[in-house]
């Protein structure tokens, strides 16, 4: 096993993105205190840093990422043998697979994994209380079984058999079923203290009265979509076309959109995704918000943005990526009477912003 010692590209940072964003996700899943957040991003502090590969895992954009521990190459490897073992590195045992730690394998990996029905056994797990990546180790692997757990929900209702990873007994014992039935909920509850503010605090967030957010506070930049998003759309693949229902979980590069009345059609949402899940349609007589389920990893970045607190990510939906785009907003242009320019706007207005600009600045220098 090479270490996984992580690199950041800044770009798919939600914390890059937007300025302000309260993302801490790969600073909480880091038990070394090994990641320092900023208006800037995020940043690995090298000497403390243990290479846990935690912060891969927590990580729903794939900001964070290693050259050394690519999950896509396991997968390469597992599809190839009719049941994988998998331990940590520091349980100090053998197996098909070392990883830096449990909790670094994420949910889409081990689903793909159950629905190819591929047995998987995780070693090592008994080793989390005396390891130094224990105390969130623990909690990512527990909520990371529980995302398997969601997802076979779904793919039961669409008529799909799994396989579930298991946890491997620990030496000298026979038996896991019920350590592993009081393994996850125990620590997953762990986890959700750690993570700090999650999903449901975001949406249900009250209505601010603060101004649009400043242009200088969202940073441009491309577009691109993490692997473990582009396995998910294999792993919630329904071939009888079937809805494969499933509901929101945090450890989970998906959730879908809707939008409640009062958007003030600033765009911020837009710009600050990092992914092109929403789209702006637009032609010289209409404008159009549009949302890509194929193409959204969850990370929150949009509903952080939304100043009137209007766009909603649904507790349940159908998760599969053959949907068709989704219209959140549908608007008419309007005409500026001043400079005959087309513009839109969420109410009805005489002028465009550029013209109203021009009229404040001046009423601000002459009076």
């Amino acid at each position: 096993m090479s270490l996984a010692t992580p690199s950041l590209r800044n770009s798919q940072c939600t914390r890059y993105r937007y300025r302000y964003s309260e993302c801490q996700r790969c600073a909480d899943a880091c038990p070394h205190e090994a990641i320092a957040l900023g208006d800037e991003g995020a940043a690995l502090i090298a000497d403390k840093c243990q290479n846990c590969g935690l912060c891969l895992s927590a990580c729903q954009t794939g900001a964070w990422s290693s050259s050394s521990f690519r999950l896509i190459d396991l997968l390469r490897q597992a599809i190839k043998l009719p049941a994988w073992q998998v331990v940590c590195a520091p349980a100090g045992a053998t197996a098909d697979a070392i990883v830096p730690c449990l909790g670094a394998v994420d949910g889409v990996t081990l689903a793909y994994m159950a629905k190819r029905g591929i047995p998987v056994t995780l070693h090592g797990h008994w080793h989390c209380t005396e390891c130094a990546h224990g105390s969130t180790g623990a909690a990512l692997l527990a909520e990371n079984l529980d995302a398997v757990a969601t997802l076979r929900q779904g793919a039961g209702a669409a008529g799909i058999d799994w396989v579930l990873p298991q946890l491997a007994p620990p030496p000298g014992e026979a038996s896991t079923k019920a350590r592993q039935k009081e393994f996850a909920p125990a620590r997953r509850q762990l986890f959700r203290r750690l993570v700090g503010r999650g999903v449901d605090e975001v949406i249900l967030a009250p209505e601010s009265e603060d101004s649009p957010v400043p242009e200088k506070a969202i940073r441009p930049g491309p577009y691109s979509l993490p692997e473990r998003r582009e396995l998910l759309q294999i792993v919630t693949g329904v071939k009888t076309g079937e809805p494969f229902p499933m509901r929101l979980h945090d450890a989970l590069p998906l959730m879908k959109l809707s939008l409640q009345p009062g958007c003030t059609v600033c765009e911020a949402c837009f710009r600050v995704c990092p992914t092109g899940a929403l789209l702006i349609d637009e032609n010289p007589d209409a404008w159009a918000l549009q949302f890509r389920l194929d193409r959204c990893v969850g990370c929150q970045a949009c509903l952080e943005v939304c100043q009137p607190r209007v766009l909603d990510a649904e507790a349940s939906f159908d998760a599969r990526a053959e949907q068709p785009v989704r219209l959140l907003l549908s608007l008419n242009k309007q005409r500026c009477s001043r400079c005959d320019r087309h513009f839109v706007s969420a109410v009805p207005e005489k002028t465009c912003p550029v013209c109203r600009d021009d009229e404040d600045a001046f009423t601000a220098i002459f009076g």
